[in-house]
């Protein structure tokens, strides 16, 4: 993915980027999209991974997740934690100090999720466990534009 543009950032339109894949194995129920940045809140010392997107029970006829989605415009079924700033939606980067990664991360499932309401990234991860058949990461970073 290389660099991030601002535009799917906090300095543009904060909205989410397309997003394509295929290949999912004929086993997956459902898809799971985590992103996250491991470098918060400074890639020279990071102490904690922040939460952009938690996305469940994508069906896996998706095979892409259009620019600007948002938890009322995800295809039929899918469902959304909560991130980091405790919102259903996408959060894009916002780094305070330096260049930091992000982290798309894919998971196809064989079920589909019970309904968890607004779960964090954890509790979504814990659902997953056992039931994870494949996944796919794309990594783009992002460092504010210097003022």
């Amino acid at each position: 993915m290389g660099s991030i543009p601002a535009k799917y950032t906090c300095e543009g339109g904060d909205v989410s980027p397309p997003l394509t894949w295929a290949g999912v194995p004929p086993s997956a129920k459902s898809l799971v999209l985590i992103v996250d940045d491991p470098d918060a809140p400074d890639p020279s010392a990071p102490r904690m991974t922040w939460v952009h997107w938690v996305v469940y029970n994508l069906p896996t006829t998706t095979t892409s997740l259009a620019e600007s989605q948002s938890s009322t415009s995800l295809p039929r079924g899918a469902k959304t934690g909560l991130n980091d700033w405790k919102k259903p939606d996408y959060g894009g980067p916002c780094p305070p100090v330096g260049r930091h990664r992000y982290f798309f991360k894919l998971y196809a499932l064989d079920v589909m999720l019970a309904d968890l309401g607004r779960p964090s990234r954890h509790e979504v991860e814990k659902a997953m466990q056992g039931h994870v058949v494949g996944t796919a990461e794309l990594v783009g970073t992002y460092e504010k534009a210097t003022r």
